[in-house]
């Protein structure tokens, strides 16, 4: 399945309630198997961002619907991106013209 990392901030709301924080993880794991995902990595992050999440799904819109769902209860932004493992890597680059 594909990767994507999420780069996830707090809102204010997010942050006025952060004691709720693990709860919060626990739903989302429940939503990304929903999805057909799993989260495979949860990370706790200071600097930019407030958390890290490695996660897998069927396809772009899978995580994309997840996403915008996990937005939507308002506790978290979220950045998301494709990760392409090392082998998937070498195999573009081998395929370059």
């Amino acid at each position: 399945m594909p990767t994507y990392i999420n780069l996830v901030r707090w809102t204010q709301k997010g942050i006025e309630d952060v004691r709720e924080s693990p709860n919060r993880v626990d739903a989302a794991k429940k939503l990304f198997q929903a999805a057909g995902g799993e989260l495979k990595q949860f990370y706790l992050v200071f600097g930019q961002y407030d958390m890290v999440v490695i996660s897998e799904f069927p396809d772009d819109e899978a995580a994309t619907k997840a996403g915008l769902i996990l937005g939507s209860a308002g506790s978290v932004r979220t950045e998301s991106c494709r990760a392409f493992p090392e082998d998937e890597y070498r195999k573009i680059i081998a395929a370059l013209p």
